[in-house]
């Protein structure tokens, strides 16, 4: 993919009907190709930008465009990050180009794959039925997370730091899922302080509300352990309008934090009197019929201490998974499950054989012969 330095499109309107017209180099040599966009309607706003859901008019294909204001003396770091991923549960960058208004404001536009649904709407969709959502689909999104972050912290060494249901993106068909919007996504640095305004509320992690700059890639984990229990209760899990609301949410139910806690997530915090709150069982907060295996995981993700808090790869090989690595398992309307263990060779560079053992079921590993088994 060329630098978008190269193309500057000219009208840049979100309407429906309105053509954005650009161009790739072509490959080896050959002449460049034109590829217009029809925008169809807006999908998202938020302080970042729009997107919108386009045509490509050459292919016919659906795709997102993000669109956000470009600062002229910056490279942006969602584009270098979104450049070097490549994972079937990361949503994948197709094309990159800048448009200009008449104000000469110049904006950057991400060519995205589409994918009809988000985790949030399938959630709500549920609440509005009055249903519970069908475990295995908890597992299926679950995993699927846990496996985009599982490659984005070991294979890319960044963070995401914006995980929510919003940001999850769902095929409602195959019910595969893609970690979507790196707008907030950083490589971060040992000894190199960070923002701790980040993270939407709901799936803060307790160490960004007690303000660390020194936080690791374990505040996805806790987002994701939020997501997990948002999955299988129908509800957030700490839902709080401010950081103090949402830390009252989080001692509820984990329990006022130790001083040893209180240091791991930010030492400058130990003279902080809180009042003496009892843990909330788990099983309590969940209905009696909530597997054990499901209960168990939450509790292992939710961990004050942020080097407590499983990884991304330990939670996938959590026995919560098991049924998605058996052979028989198959979706409520008897199709196939989607692939889980269509692993690359730099997804489990480094990772040991007693976890590959674990991870990838012997029905699969036929797909991954490069492990040497």
């Amino acid at each position: 993919m060329q630098d978008p330095e190269d193309i500057v499109v000219n009208g840049n309107g979100t309407e429906p009907g309105h053509i954005i017209v650009t161009s790739i180099e072509g490959r080896n040599g050959q002449a460049k190709q034109t590829i217009s966009y029809m925008a169809e309607r807006v999908v998202g706003n938020g302080s970042f930008g729009t997107v919108f859901q386009a045509k490509c008019l050459e292919t016919g294909e659906t795709v997102a465009i993000k669109k956000v204001l470009q600062d002229k003396r910056y490279k942006n770091r969602e584009l270098q990050t979104m450049r070097v991923l490549d994972h079937p549960n990361v949503v994948a960058l197709k094309h990159c180009f800048f448009s200009k208004t008449e104000k000469e404001e110049l904006y950057l536009n991400l060519v995205l794959e589409y994918v009809p649904e988000t985790a949030h709407r399938v959630i709500k969709h549920y609440n509005k039925m009055n249903q519970r959502m069908p475990l295995i689909y908890a597992k299926l999104y679950m995993y699927q997370i846990c496996r985009s972050l599982a490659y984005i912290h070991n294979s890319i060494g960044v963070c995401h730091r914006d995980i929510k249901p919003q940001n999850l993106l769902v095929n409602p068909h195959t019910h595969q899922l893609k970690l979507c919007d790196f707008g907030s996504a950083k490589v971060l640095v040992k000894g190199e302080p960070n923002i701790s305004y980040i993270c939407s509320r709901y799936y803060r992690a307790p160490e960004l509300i007690f303000g660390a700059t020194e936080y690791t890639t374990a505040i996805d984990v806790w987002s994701a352990g939020c997501v997990l229990a948002e999955l299988l209760l129908g509800q957030p899990i700490f839902p709080g309008d401010s950081g103090v609301d949402q830390l009252v949410e989080i001692i509820k139910v984990l329990g006022t934090p130790t001083r040893e806690e209180i240091k791991c997530m930010n030492p400058n915090y130990t003279e902080f009197k809180f009042p003496q709150i009892k843990a909330h069982p788990w099983h309590k907060i969940f209905h009696k019929r909530m597997p054990a295996e499901a209960v168990d995981l939450v509790s292992r993700l939710l961990q004050y201490s942020p080097s407590l808090r499983s990884t991304a790869l330990e939670a996938l090989i959590h026995p919560f998974f098991d049924e998605l690595r058996d052979p028989n398992t198959r979706l409520p309307n008897g199709r196939f499950l989607p692939p889980l263990f269509n692993f690359k060779p730099h997804e489990l560079k480094g990772v040991p054989m007693d976890i590959l053992v674990k991870l990838i079921p012997e029905h699969a590993r036929k797909n991954c012969a490069f492990v040497g088994w």
